[in-house]
């Protein structure tokens, strides 16, 4: 008996020329911000992630996001540092 192949990679990232680059969020709802750095290559530890949110290094849709946990939700704009990347649903 086969099953069907399971995904062991719960999002899709994928970098375009622009320098902004698209996080999928696949089937989940959301992404917390700390987890989304960590995603991205952008922090190499959730404590930094909560660091550099905590110190206000990070904007959502612009504005500075101090919440560690924010959820972040399809056609939102993440930026950090010279980092950009927007959140889709799904591909």
């Amino acid at each position: 008996m086969t099953s069907a192949p399971v995904s062991l990679k719960p999002f899709a990232l994928h970098k375009s020329q622009e320098h902004m680059e698209t996080f999928f969020l696949e089937k989940h709802p959301h992404v917390e911000l700390c987890d989304l750095l960590k995603f991205m290559g952008w922090c190499d530890s959730g404590g930094t992630a909560k660091a550099v949110i905590a110190e206000g290094q990070v904007k959502v849709n612009g504005k500075v996001e101090t919440r560690k946990r924010c959820k972040i939700v399809a056609d939102m704009n993440v930026e950090f540092a010279s980092n950009k990347v927007v959140v889709k649903a799904s591909e």
